[in-house]
């Protein structure tokens, strides 16, 4: 058992506390509520939609405080991989951080892929003579020219996400504007009848559904977890980044909504034939401010989609690199580039998975995509992180804890019981799809992917069970002596 500080594995602290939050508002909003607001309208059938992206805040909001205390805890590069790594090494081993890692390197990159979907879908208002392959290649482009930006020191890469940050602020806030300047309170807030009837299951079908694309909006608000060892001052940055880019586009998305339903009638978002169904936030600045106005925010959207996927792969590119680096992944992801200090292979891996997904994307129903998506990360990483902090609570109780987690335990059964309503409602709300059964095979191949890497590891099960509590008397990274807590 270890008690040395953690390496910092060749990171440098260089993000700061704004820099933090837009990397997780650039991320969380992205393409998302553009493409998802006609999808929360056919979930609920009617403007009572805003119901969704308010269940997906407190969602988001109490998952998120889970990640707070965890990350400023254990600031380390991966996210996941290091708090399930710390939290379930006394009983499994490597098995919970090896299947993190696992699905990660799979969904990750898929949620990135439909930012790129998205990213087409509105280009297709610019250029609406396009075809599927014209679409399909610039889709590809898009994913290598991410890549690319990406190929950088992470200096130069906070100042492209600031700038980025700045664009997606401005495109949010001029459909919110155009929507206010054209409101009628007639149309967002008419509601069919039995639409709040919380004894049909019809209504909590659509919750279900709901939810679930209320939290896909809101992912993202753990990107700055991933990059713990690139954080200044951790212990206070990170929680109050997630905190803060949580209430910033809970405020933007309900804004985003309500505006858009007092312009645009509900039964348009539905239509598969009217642009609305596909490009809503173009069809609100043109019947507000016109066609020229339209194709300037239209462009600003691409922007802020382009910046998503940016930011995602920023991100999740870290998570394979720790888990290399301890021997719990395939070694080669272990490697930085010798001059930009990056995870070259981790982010060449998963810009290649993007492109896949992306292709995947553009044939099939983003909808369904997003389901399966989300039960694939409930299972090994939303359910057992939060498990995780109630196991670390209890392991490491001496564990430098700068943040704690306001109201201890209510927000992790908010958040247990959120994901467990996703989980359980799958498969009803993706008839034929089967993403449960899809997502509890993915976790099953892992498992037998597990055993035969720890068989030829010989470690537990077929070796010893090594613990490392390389936390536990770490100092705090950048931390002010008198600090105060970022929390209670």
């Amino acid at each position: 058992m270890s008690g040395s500080p953690p390496p910092s594995g060749g990171f440098v602290r260089r993000i700061g506390l704004f820099q933090a939050t837009a990397i997780n508002m650039s991320q969380m909003c992205g393409i998302g509520p553009f493409v998802t607001i006609p999808l929360m309208v056919a979930a609920f059938g009617g403007p009572q939609a805003v119901i969704g992206f308010v269940a997906g805040a407190l969602l988001a909001l109490a998952d998120g405080l889970v990640w707070a205390e965890l990350g400023a805890s254990m600031p380390g590069s991966g996210g996941s991989y290091v708090y399930l790594r710390q939290a379930f090494q006394y009983r499994t081993g490597r098995l919970m951080p090896f299947l993190f890692v696992w699905t990660a390197m799979l969904f990750i990159p898929l949620i990135m892929s439909t930012g790129v979907v998205g990213f087409v879908q509105y280009l297709g208002y610019l250029a609406p003579g396009m075809g599927q392959t014209t679409g399909d290649l610039i889709g590809l482009c898009i994913v290598a020219l991410v890549v690319l930006l990406l190929w950088r020191g992470i200096e130069h890469i906070a100042r492209i996400t600031a700038v980025m940050w700045a664009v997606m602020i401005t495109s949010v806030v001029l459909v919110i504007l155009a929507a206010a300047t054209d409101f009628s309170a007639h149309l967002a807030f008419t509601y069919p009848a039995h639409a709040f009837e919380l004894t049909s299951s019809h209504f909590w079908l659509g919750f279900a559904a709901g939810l679930t694309i209320g939290i896909y909006d809101y992912l993202g608000y753990n990107t700055t977890a991933y990059m713990g060892a690139e954080i200044k001052d951790p212990g206070r940055v990170l929680p109050r980044s997630i905190v803060f880019s949580i209430l910033g586009i809970m405020a933007i998305y309900l804004l985003l909504q309500i505006g858009t339903l007092g312009v645009i009638d509900w039964h348009r978002m539905t239509d598969p034939g009217d642009i609305a169904s596909t490009s809503v936030a173009s069809a609100v600045l043109e019947k507000t401010w016109g066609k020229g106005a339209a194709d300037t925010v239209t462009v600003l959207i691409l922007v802020t989609a382009f910046a998503s996927v940016f930011t995602g792969l920023l991100g999740g590119s870290r998570v394979p690199y720790d888990a290399a680096r301890d021997g719990v992944f395939f070694r080669p992801y272990a490697k930085l580039h010798p001059k930009h200090r990056f995870p070259m292979l981790g982010l060449a891996t998963m810009g290649v998975v993007t492109a896949i997904g992306f292709l995947i994307g553009r044939h099939t129903d983003l909808a369904t995509l997003i389901q399966l998506l989300t039960t694939v990360m409930v299972i090994v990483q939303a359910l057992a992180q939060v498990v995780a902090l109630s196991v670390l609570r209890k392991r490491q109780p001496d564990l430098h804890r700068p943040y704690r987690m306001w109201l201890y335990p209510v927000p992790s059964f908010v958040a247990l019981a959120g994901w467990l309503t996703i989980y359980g409602y799958a498969d009803k709300n993706s008839p034929g799809r089967h993403p449960i059964e899809w997502s509890l095979a993915w976790v099953a191949l892992g498992c037998v992917a597990f055993v035969v890497w720890a068989r030829l590891e010989k470690v537990w099960p077929f070796g010893p069970k090594e613990t490392s509590e390389e936390y536990l008397a770490a100092p705090a990274p950048d931390a002010e002596p008198d600090a105060e807590p970022a929390g209670a």
